[in-house]
């Protein structure tokens, strides 16, 4: 039976422990501690060397006690920025950060409630296959660590990752394709106040660029932004220079492509018609993926949810998680909701009673997985 108040305690511990991307060594080790300490076999893999961080990935197994399907839990274990120094204020059945920084229950929900499922499943001696939980680092900005992970690691072919809004009984099947977009406008400096004419304003150039572009939601399943613009030296100086970078994403690989090309045109254009020039480079960060409604890692989830009266809700995501990877690696993997509420926002919060349901719907995933 999920323990309510060894939950809460498991989580506002995992929260005060300082994890941004790229500093996750500290709550990397406390966690691998609590899953040897629950009878689990943990490795950390080399994504740390890779990504020159010197924290891996945590990869963790329960033996099974019954022939069923192995599966995959996971979460991340890094949270963004403002997410140091995290105070928690739990008022009734809510659990917020003081307003300084986020909660960092993105994604240490997940991780508590993964951890309070295994208590269970130990303590209630439930039939089950073996478990496989893989705790990813620098999630956030890139899904470095899962990009990382050597797939041949992992017995299981199907899988779970805690990251996402919505209630308990919430599955993602669906999720976008990203590309990020970075380009670098090469103008032409002068005195601003003496000859200006001589110059070629690179922020200018930028500025008819971005105004000529389509952003924001272009369709159901299309997104598009520029979220970061940087250049000039002095008020005084025509700036020569100017960063902009930005992302496409869809569900439609095609629908994302064909939007990448149209930010390149814009930019290309617009520096082509200032006499300026521009370098862009294109990255896809992850593929998308599209889970049919019949596999089998979906009907457990909606056979669970709906043993427990939850209402299981099959949903598309317009953001990016470990689970575009794992399923570009051949493993499949939907993303359940787990009510995280204003994620990377100094208002951020979750329910107690949440996170209650979050993990009783994880025990029950599993009880209907090892019926075979």
């Amino acid at each position: 039976m999920v323990n309510r108040e060894r939950l809460t305690a498991e989580f506002l511990e995992l929260v005060r422990i300082d994890s941004v991307s790229g500093f996750e060594r500290k709550i990397a080790d406390l966690l691998k501690n609590k899953l040897k300490e629950l009878g689990l076999e943990v490795t950390e893999d080399d994504t740390g060397q890779k990504i020159y961080t010197g924290t891996g990935n945590l990869i963790a197994r329960l033996p099974g006690n019954r022939t069923a399907p192995s599966i995959m839990l996971c979460a991340h274990m890094d949270t963004v920025e403002p997410g140091r120094g995290v105070i928690p204020v739990v008022e009734g059945s809510i659990i917020k950060s003081s307003g300084d920084t986020v909660l960092g229950g993105d994604n240490k929900a997940g991780i508590a409630i993964i951890l309070e499922a295994i208590r269970v499943l130990r303590e209630d001696k439930i039939q089950r296959g073996d478990l496989e939980v893989v705790l990813t680092v620098f999630e956030e900005g890139g899904l470095l660590g899962a990009g990382n992970l050597d797939p041949a690691g992992i017995k299981s072919t199907m899988g779970y990752v805690l990251d996402s809004d919505g209630p308990p009984g919430t599955i993602v099947t669906s999720a976008p394709t990203q590309d990020r977009i970075t380009a670098i406008i090469k103008g032409r400096s002068a005195h601003a106040g003496i000859c200006p004419e001589k110059g070629i304003n690179a922020i200018k150039v930028a500025a008819s660029a971005i105004a000529a572009m389509s952003l924001g939601r272009l369709d159901r399943e299309t997104t598009a932004n520029i979220g970061i613009i940087s250049g000039g030296k002095a008020t005084n100086i025509v700036p020569d220079s100017v960063l902009i970078q930005g992302e496409t994403r869809s569900l439609k690989g095609s629908k994302k492509e064909s939007q990448t090309r149209d930010i390149v045109g814009k930019i290309n254009q617009a520096a082509a018609n200032s006499g300026a020039s521009a370098e862009i480079k294109v990255e896809n960060l992850y593929r998308d993926f599209h889970i049919n409604d019949d596999e089998k890692v979906v009907k457990i989830a909606v056979e669970a949810a709906r043993n427990l009266k939850l209402d299981p809700r099959i949903e598309s995501t317009g953001g990016g998680s470990d689970a575009n990877i794992f399923n570009e690696k051949g493993i499949s993997a939907v993303i359940l909701g787990i009510a995280m509420q204003n994620v990377h926002t100094t208002e951020e919060f979750i329910s107690i009673d949440d996170m209650e349901k979050g993990a009783r719907y994880l025990v029950e995933i599993i009880k209907v997985a090892g019926k075979g």
